[in-house]
């Protein structure tokens, strides 16, 4: 196995165009920050990066929006976010921005060098631009409808409702995002990279060499490479962005996701004059942590672009996360269903580990999953309180009652299996998280730190100290049993401070300060010992980790997303532009109307179709036969609303495949005033198959 001699460990760069909220917490910034808090008491020599991204076209969007300037949206936001993560202890050793002189002057001379190689493509093409506004529209700036799920506000880069990578060209019904006009095609003219020409090199060095690379991670890769790659533009017509450095190039920009890796690199060199001896020597882990809508920039187009430059490190790993839910909706910023860390922080002061440990516990690792007020509750008062503080609280408070508030001594004449057997679960426990953090398995390096807290209530109940200093004569005659209990109990407290430092710091701060132990016990060398604490060492006064989390507080957080959502949902309908009268369609003659073939049929069956929010399957009777149809009525109806219903059914249309389903005819639906779609259907029950005329 390759040996390194240090780390680097990057977080994927925050659009600096709003908050962030414990869906990034989750996937990369906590996983992240808990990795680099184990390497550090290693002993590691580790940098850990992070940073706003501060050119991409939802920058602009929003400053277009708020009618200020770009730069004012960046200013505002950068703070918020930099603030957010210290709250919350996201331990950075740097959080840059790209828009410092240092990444423009990066990140130019990135680009440069790959041009004087001649290893980019310079191509016209034709591209979207709106007359109305007169420019052309980066990717971001064209919303249409997604071919793949239906959502009507997908990017033209991206779907943010089912994750799918798209171009403005797949868009159905593509509109400007700054002025809503049906946009024209113009030619320009721009730089592109040929990652064609990596894929021999990409399946060597990713797909052969990084097997052990997370399965949601690798085989997206692996899709993405077995598809074939096409060139992409590594450049934008836009005034707002690191500005091309060549002669011809007046009115464009780098390309946002050729520009913001790099960040990794400028934020380095702004850190430290060593940053070449983290990128440029083989001797360097470079591990990535990123969201999974962010796998094809950090696994393929960043490795080949630092491939094709040459002279620096490739990742060894990038252990993307999926997605977290929130009250089981997907996270929307649009609509303000999130709840945002620098909201938490106001609202649970001192509380930062309780977020810690519950996103934690609930990582999406290798799937989405959801986050939820209760289960915040549930494991805050079950876990954290029950078990782990009981622990502790319980050990201080009897070594205080018990043994004059100092570390008792361990006598060995009363020593016994029991007292032994925490010794082996605690270097059982080292291990197991050792090589769960080693491997990026944070979820299961938690629950193995909470097993010791576990085995030390089991331990604790089983010696029942208490009882054994029911009376003064009692307890003269068991002291030393009563010391060797208490004695393993402070030791396993100190250890549980250890195993907890990358988790939970500031709680395991607190216990440093009741134990009265400088930092260099969480040392991870140290985990597992039992001599941490020297005996007749005096202790401060326990003091409460974890404090109850009330219905009341609870059921506040959840009113507070849905008057959220509502006050999104207002303003969004306040600024709407007035919906126009629907435009009448030509004249027709009878015969036209003729060829329509109407039946009456009953819907017998019904059912979401995967993937796809719009979108029900319906199995329509016709009396004489049955046809499957596949209608865009899920917004407005559960499946099991529209079974038994009467419709009425367009049955020669000419089948059409949808999500990979033959849709056998049309269901005739009606808007009403406000937005929802009606049945069509005959004023009296008819028998399926009916004719309508």
């Amino acid at each position: 196995m390759k040996q390194f001699n240090r780390y680097l460990v990057t977080a994927a760069l925050p659009y600096a165009n709003g908050p962030v909220h414990i869906g990034h917490l989750a996937g990369c910034y906590l996983p992240s920050d808990i990795y680099v808090r184990y390497l550090r008491a290693t002993g590691a020599d580790v940098k850990f990066i992070g940073g706003t991204d501060e050119h991409g076209v939802p920058i602009t969007i929003k400053a277009m929006k708020e009618g200020v300037t770009p730069q004012d949206i960046v200013d505002k936001y950068y703070a918020i976010i930099r603030d957010s993560f210290a709250a919350m202890g996201i331990s950075f050793d740097i959080f840059s921005r790209t828009s410092r002189e240092v990444h423009h002057e990066t990140a130019s001379a990135f680009f440069k060098n790959m041009y004087d190689k001649g290893l980019f493509e310079e191509k016209e093409s034709e591209q979207y631009y709106d007359e109305v506004k007169n420019v052309f529209l980066a990717d971001r700036y064209i919303i249409g409808t997604c071919p793949k799920c239906g959502n009507d506000r997908a990017y033209g880069d991206q779907c943010e409702n089912c994750g799918t990578s798209l171009s403005p060209d797949e868009l159905i019904n593509p509109r400007s995002a700054l002025s809503d006009a049906v946009p024209v095609k113009r030619t320009t003219k721009h730089w592109y990279m040929p990652l064609a020409n990596y894929e021999p090199w990409l399946k060597e060095w990713l797909l052969e060499g990084h097997k052990e690379w997370k399965n949601n991670v690798y085989g997206q890769c692996k899709s993405w490479i077995d598809s074939g790659l096409q060139s992409r533009a590594m450049t934008r017509d836009s005034n707002w962005g690191i500005k091309v450095p060549l002669p011809d190039a007046e009115g464009k920009v780098l390309y946002v996701w050729f520009d913001a890796p790099i960040g990794y690199i400028s934020a380095t060199k702004e850190l430290t004059p060593e940053w070449e001896k983290y990128w440029c020597q083989d001797d360097t882990k470079l591990v990535h942590f990123i969201g999974k809508d962010n796998i094809v920039f950090h696994c393929i187009i960043f490795p080949a672009m630092l491939h094709a430059h040459g002279n620096f490190v490739l990742p060894e790993n990038v252990p993307a996360n999926e997605f977290l839910n929130i009250e089981g909706e997907k996270v929307s910023t649009s609509r303000n269903w999130a709840v945002w860390v620098h909201d938490y922080v106001k609202d649970f002061p001192d509380q930062q580990d309780i977020l810690r440990y519950v996103l934690c516990s609930t990582a999406p690792e290798t799937k989405d999953n959801d986050f939820t007020w209760k289960d915040f509750q549930d494991r805050n008062n079950s876990e954290l309180v029950a078990i782990f503080g009981n622990f502790v609280n319980r050990t201080m408070v009897l070594m205080h009652k018990l043994c004059g508030g100092k570390v008792p001594p361990m006598h060995a004449d009363v020593k016994d299996e029991r007292d032994d057997a925490v010794f082996a679960a605690l270097q059982s426990a080292k291990q197991k998280i050792t090589d769960s953090l080693e491997n990026y398995r944070f979820r299961e390096a938690l629950a193995e730190m909470m097993n010791v807290a576990r085995e030390g209530n089991r331990y604790l109940q089983e010696k029942a100290p208490w009882l054994l200093a029911k009376t003064p004569e009692l307890q003269a005659e068991n002291q030393k049993v009563i010391d060797n209990c208490l004695h393993v109990c402070l030791q396993l407290t100190a250890n549980l401070a250890i195993f907890a430092n990358p988790f939970l710091p500031f709680t395991a701060q607190k216990i440093c300060h009741m134990l009265k132990v400088v930092d260099r016990m969480l040392d991870w060398s140290n985990a597992g010992s039992m001599k941490l604490l020297s005996v007749g060492y005096s202790l401060r006064a326990p003091e409460l980790l974890f404090k109850k989390i009330e219905d009341e507080q609870v059921n506040q957080q959840v009113e507070k997303l849905h008057a959220g959502l509502a006050q999104s949902a207002a303003a969004a309908a306040a600024t709407a532009p007035a919906k126009p009268e629907a435009e009448k369609k030509a004249e027709i003659q009878y015969d036209d109307f003729a060829k329509l073939e109407l039946k009456a049929g009953t819907i017998i069956a019904a059912e979401k179709v995967a993937k796809a929010d719009k979108l029900l399957k319906l199995t329509v009777d016709l009396g004489s036969e049955q046809r499957t149809v596949v209608s865009g009525i899920a917004m407005h109806y559960q499946p099991e609303d529209v079974v038994g219903k009467q419709v009425t059914l367009v049955a020669n249309l000419a089948p059409r495949k949808m999500r990979g389903i033959e849709s056998q005819g049309m269901i005739l639906m009606a808007e009403d005033k406000d937005g929802r779609l009606v049945f069509v259907n005959p004023a009296e029950a008819v028998a399926p198959g009916s004719n309508v005329s």
